[in-house]
């Protein structure tokens, strides 16, 4: 596939599945960009948290979202993010971070705030991986790669932990990966992969062999 062709991989799935080491991996290998739109949602979660905002007042979390400004880096080797000049990277994955992010997430608002956000850091880059929750429904319903990734709950709890290396405890990480699969599907299809996309189930897969799998179905993909 030329250099110049357009190409873009959309990955959803729950927390643990490993779409976002994927993703990167992919995107490395490939020379693509690579977008972490969950990451865009944890940033505004940020925002609103740092700035006092009751997270219980929709009109207040909507205010401060329309008035945040929000870049995304798009380097997979170090994607960075970044809300009103001040990096942000590290600190949108502390585990408080991802307790509370699922009260930005429902605001309608503010999700097609971000939605329309990430269409336009989608269309352009044109070569790009992006992952999240409903990429391949509601985001890019139109890219040449559309992939639900799914694991077992052991699998996807075993993952985060080794992601957080202990700095939470186990029966956290396993409420959080409860409660954010619960909160988020209200909002958000991606248990199941609608019409179209393909199902990749990583629960017995390591992450080279997962990005192997990943490669081989892209269209017209050569090596």
């Amino acid at each position: 596939m030329a250099q110049t062709d357009e190409l873009v991989i959309a990955i959803d799935g729950p927390s643990g599945a490993g779409k976002s080491s994927t993703a990167r991996g992919v995107a490395v290998r490939l020379g693509l960009d690579y977008l972490d739109t969950g990451a865009m949602y944890r940033a505004m979660s940020w925002a609103c948290m740092t700035g006092g905002v009751d997270m219980t007042i929709e009109g207040a979390m909507i205010e401060r979202a329309r008035g945040a400004e929000l870049r995304m880096g798009l380097d997979p080797a170090d994607p960075r993010v970044v809300v009103d000049g001040r990096d942000i990277t590290a600190a949108i994955r502390e585990p408080v971070i991802a307790e509370h992010v699922s009260s930005v997430a429902r605001v309608i608002p503010i999700r097609e705030l971000l939605t329309d956000q990430m269409r336009s850091i989608i269309a352009g880059s044109g070569r790009i991986v992006a992952e999240g929750r409903d990429v391949t429904t509601v985001v890019w319903p139109q890219a040449q790669l559309r992939l639900l990734m799914v694991a077992d709950p052991a699998a996807r709890i075993a993952r985060r932990e080794a992601e957080l290396a202990g700095a939470a405890g186990h029966e956290r990480v396993v409420s959080s990966i409860v409660d954010r699969d619960r909160k988020d599907s209200a909002v958000s299809r991606f248990e199941a992969p609608a019409e179209g996309v393909r199902l990749l189930d990583t629960t017995h897969l390591g992450l080279g062999e997962v990005i192997d799998e990943v490669v081989a179905m892209i269209p017209e993909q050569r090596s």
